[in-house]
């Protein structure tokens, strides 16, 4: 009397996979769930850039120092690179976040907005823990993507979300 399968579901359930491909920070939480498997968080030898393929020009690699203030990148994408200055850049602001995903050792999505070289720009980022022995955070991946402000989106206040993933 009712179809299999309700036309409604499987267009929302295809629309959903679609969209979750289409996020940057969910392609790379993917890669790196599947790194984690079975031994808490992945290991920074497991992250390689050809398995990003062309969202590695939008990821980087902080190296976990104590205090966490003495922390550094060791690889930064082509897209997040501080040519400009060190502190005009997306990385600088997932840099900032450091300290909450060593205290949560969680996986941490930040959106907001921000002033990138003069532009005004909307982002969304995320860090992932990573560490050799499985217990002590000694990198983080951080991914981030970002566009200029619309004429109606207003830099004013700063706007800025974060979510535990």
């Amino acid at each position: 009397m009712f179809p299999d399968t309700d036309g409604i579901s499987t267009i929302i359930s295809d629309t959903v996979r679609v969209v979750f491909k289409r996020r940057l920070v969910d392609r790379v939480l993917r890669l790196w769930t599947e790194m984690a498997r079975g031994q808490g968080f992945p290991r920074l030898d497991q992250i390689e850039p050809s398995k990003l393929g062309i969202d590695w020009a939008n990821c980087l690699v902080i190296a976990v120092q104590s205090p966490v203030q003495l922390s550094y990148f060791v690889a930064i994408g082509a897209n997040l690179s501080f040519a400009f200055c060190p502190d005009d850049t997306l990385a600088s602001v997932l840099l900032s976040h450091l300290p909450q995903v060593l205290s949560e050792r969680r996986c941490l999505m930040v959106e907001g907005r921000a002033r990138l070289r003069d532009s005004g720009i909307l982002y969304r980022s995320a860090l992932y823990p990573l560490s050799d022995d499985g217990i002590v955070i000694d990198h983080v991946l951080g991914a981030a993507n970002y566009r200029p402000l619309r004429e109606n989106e207003d830099l004013i206040t700063p706007l800025i979300g974060t979510k535990w993933l």
